[in-house]
Order: C-alpha cells, then structure tokens, then sequence
C-alpha cells in the first residue's frame, strides 16, 4: 500500500508545490527558488501558534529530537464555544493519529471514534484533579482541561489525551495540533469556496431556514452533550445530498460539524471520514485557486496558520515543513478502526461507547512500529476511499 516516490511523479509549478505539515494542515509553497520557499515558510510559521501540548507524554529518553525516521502526529480537532464557561470543559470533537513513514513519501490518517472506550489515567491540572478510570477517549480532553480557559485548556487538555494515547498504544507523539474547525470559516473565506464529493446524503441539526421568513435557524434542539433531542416545527434543515458540492465558509463548517442524520447512519465514522475528506479538499482548493497565485497566498497561509495550536515536539516548524515536502494530498491514506463498523457497548453512569477490536489495536501498534503499509494491505476493507 505504500506509494514510492518515482522521477514521473507529476509536480505542481511554481507557487504551487505543496508542503504537508500536521495532517494537511499548514501549507507553503514550494517549487521555486530557495528565497521564495523561505520566504514563504517564514510567514507560515509566523502565522501558527506553537506551545508546550504534549507535556508528560512526551519522550524523556529522547535527549535531541530529529526530524529523521517514522513519525506519529496527534491531531485534535475542537469545536470551541468563545461564551464556554471554565467548569463545561472542552472536549474533543476529533482525533487523529497521523503516522509518517521513514521514507516521508506517504501518510496514513488513523481517526480514533471519540466514544471509543479507553483507560484515562489519573490527572491534576491544578485546578481540578481527576482520579482515573475508563471513560469516552474524547472524556480525556475535557478532564485535562476542566476549570481552565484560553491556552492554559488546550495544553492541559492535550497533555491528558496524549496520555491516553500513550497508555493505550504505547506511542509517544512526536509532535500535536489542536485545530480549530471555527477557523476553517477564515481558510474557505480566503479561498472562495470549498469543493468536494459528497459521498452521502447528510441533514444538518445546526442550521435551517425558518419556513415563514426564510431567515436562518436551528432546525432541531440540540441536548447540552451535543446529542439529538428534537425537531423545530417550521424550520427547514440545511440538506447536503449526495453528489459534488461547493460549499460556502458557513456551509463547509455545518456539514463537517455533521454525525446524527447521516444517510448511511455511520454517525462518527461518517463525520470522522467526512473531516478527512474537507482537509484534502482545503489542500487542493488551495493548491488550485490559493498556492498558485502570489497575491492570495499570503492570507491563504496567516488563515490555515490561524486554525492551529501546536507543538513541533522539539523540532521547528520549519524543519518539518522540508522533511515532508514530498507528501501531496494524494499521498494521504485514511484507514478506519473497526473497519468502520460499530462495536458499541452500554456502560452505566457513561451510556453508549465504542469498543476498539483487537485488530483495531493492531492497526494502533503498527503506527508504534512503522508498519501500518503491511498493516493496510492485509486489511484492504479497512482503507477509506478518497
């Protein structure tokens, strides 16, 4: 399943060679002179908010990081509420696990069901302790950064879920990014329009029309964990069919917001693939209407820079901008856990969770091992379609 570079590989021109960094996410352009490139990954970087994210997860045996050899890159994307009060928390909306093979050709996009039902170790952020115990692995996030706000939230909230992770996988992220999917509204502003196929029929319960003014408004009541309660009489709800789309800022951020009216009824699985499939799409957007022109290229980049919190793991952002400068969009290989099938299970005091199978903690061993390429082609099923 791994795709080697080859001398026929078809390269973008100028202002238009795409830099993968953090799971498609911060983008430069490459291709032309030395200068240009810098000049551009400066701005980049200079756009990106870097803290400390991973914390006590992080490698302490590990005395110089480099940007040789496989990598695993936790990314968190969040939903934030700016009017959230400290004790609600944040929890993550998704996570993925992006693993690099050694030879920086490829990516394998390993999403983890947010219900999936895990060990979360016992925690102290300073302000609120948490025991431990198993919970919703998405639960990790929300107790790291309980009776916090701002930056202090997102590292403390990060630095459990890395734990998590780590407890149960056993890996050690080399670099974290929390990505704020409100901030996708200022990517798809920058570039116009977001197209992409959209491979179901999908009714948001975020926003409609009301039938008599035909103004916007929640079509359904929405329960405070996020979960259906609902219909809203007289408000028509916002219909993505099947087919190819064009979405506009507010439209992109409401279908991938998307997971209980899903025509196949894949609720995470669905939004999870849907996510992936609107990252690849912001990529070649850009790289179609944003990385080949100079003129658009530098709010393209401050808005892509803007969506991101992360943590380089020791290892500047600049230096994994040119290490991964052979990734394109292309190259990014999805793979569902539980080969995208549900596994659920009811745990009294928690509700419904998610059951990781054996073979999905397998599939998570091998992102430790470098193997997920073998791992993949003896699990065809399991790899998403683009």
């Amino acid at each position: 399943m791994r795709r080697k570079a080859t001398s026929r590989r078809r390269r973008s021109p100028r202002w238009a060679r795409l830099c993968l960094v953090f799971g498609a996410l911060l983008t430069v352009v490459g291709g032309g002179s030395v200068v240009a490139i810098q000049a551009t990954v400066g701005a980049a970087t200079k756009s990106v908010t870097q803290q400390s994210l991973i914390g006590a997860a992080s490698n302490t045996e590990v005395k110089r990081a480099s940007i040789t050899g496989a990598k695993n890159v936790l990314l968190v994307g969040i939903d934030a509420r700016k009017d959230a009060l400290p004790t609600a928390g944040t929890r993550s909306d998704s996570i993925i696990l992006l693993h690099i093979p050694s030879d920086h050709e490829s990516g394998y996009m390993i999403s983890l069901p947010r219900d999936s039902y895990v060990p979360i170790p016992a925690y102290d952020n300073g302000k609120v302790s948490f025991a431990g115990g198993k919970n919703k692995i998405n639960a990790a996030f929300f107790f790291g950064s309980r009776g916090l706000t701002g930056p202090s939230a997102l590292s403390h909230g990060f630095e459990l879920l890395s734990l998590t992770i780590k407890e149960l996988t056993g890996i050690t992220p080399d670099a974290g990014a929390i990505i704020d999917f409100e901030g996708f509204k200022n990517v798809v502003n920058t570039l116009g329009k977001v197209c992409m196929y959209v491979d179901e029929d999908t009714t948001s319960i975020h926003i409609g029309t009301d039938d008599k003014t035909g103004k916007k408004a929640a079509p359904y009541v929405i329960n405070k964990d996020g979960t259906l309660k609902s219909k809203i009489k007289g408000v028509t709800a916002n219909f993505y069919a099947k087919g190819n789309h064009c979405f506009t800022p507010t439209e992109a951020l409401d279908f991938v917001r998307q997971r209980d009216l899903l025509a196949n009824k894949d609720f995470d699985y669905g939004r999870q693939r849907h996510q992936q499939q609107f990252f690849k799409a912001i990529i070649n957007q850009a790289v179609k209407d944003g990385l080949s022109s100079p003129t658009k290229l530098p709010g393209l980049v401050k808005a892509i820079g803007s969506t991101m919190t992360v943590d380089t793991g020791g290892i500047s952002l600049e230096d994994w901008v040119f290490a991964m400068k052979g990734i394109n969009p292309n190259d990014l290989i999805t793979i569902k856990t539980n080969e995208g099938k549900f596994n659920p299970e009811s745990i009294a005091g928690i509700g419904s969770v998610e059951l990781l199978s054996d073979d999905s903690l397998d599939l998570l061993k091998s992102a430790k091992n470098d193997t997920v390429a073998e791992f993949a082609a003896t699990h065809p099923t399991w790899v998403a379609g683009s």
